[in-house]
C-alpha cells in the first residue's frame, strides 16, 4: 500500500496511466491543492501529454494551466472513486481556477472508462 498524497502515490498514478491510450492534443498541466490534511496543505502537480500522465510531483508546478482546490475529505472521496472530480466542481466542493480550454482538452481523458479503471487500480493500492 502507498500513502495517499505521497510521492509514491503520484509515481503509481503516473505509471498506471500507460494503459489509458494516447489521445493527441489532450495535454495540460494540472495543479491540485488539498486543504486541511493531517499535515496541513498539500499541493501536487500532474502533467498530461497526449492523454498520458507524464509527470506527477509533490509541490506547486511552475506552469499550471488549471488549479483545483479541494478539502482533504473530498480529495479522499475522489481518490476512492466515491466522488468524480468534475462532479465535485459542479457541486461547488472543488474549486477551479485557470484556463477552461486546457481543462476541456483533457476532459475526454479524465472522463474515459480507461482513466476511471486506472484510478480504481491506484485506489486499490492506496492507504487512504
Amino acid at each position: 500500500m502507498v500513502a495517499f498524497l505521497s510521492q509514491e502515490w503520484l509515481d503509481l498514478l503516473r505509471s498506471s496511466s500507460a494503459g489509458i491510450g494516447v489521445r493527441p492534443g489532450a495535454s495540460a498541466n494540472l495543479q491540485f491543492v488539498v486543504t486541511d490534511t493531517p499535515s496541513g496543505e498539500v499541493a501536487y502537480a500532474v502533467a498530461i501529454e497526449d492523454g498520458q500522465v507524464v509527470a506527477a510531483t509533490l509541490g506547486r508546478g511552475d506552469e499550471a494551466d488549471v488549479t483545483f482546490t479541494e478539502s482533504f475529505p473530498d480529495a479522499v472521496a475522489i481518490a476512492r472513486g466515491e466522488l468524480d472530480l468534475h462532479v465535485g466542481f459542479m457541486q461547488g466542493r472543488v474549486k477551479f481556477a485557470g484556463d477552461m480550454g486546457a481543462l476541456m482538452r483533457v476532459l475526454p481523458v479524465t472522463q474515459s472508462d480507461a482513466y476511471h479503471s486506472m484510478l480504481e487500480t491506484v485506489a486499490a493500492a492506496t492507504d487512504t
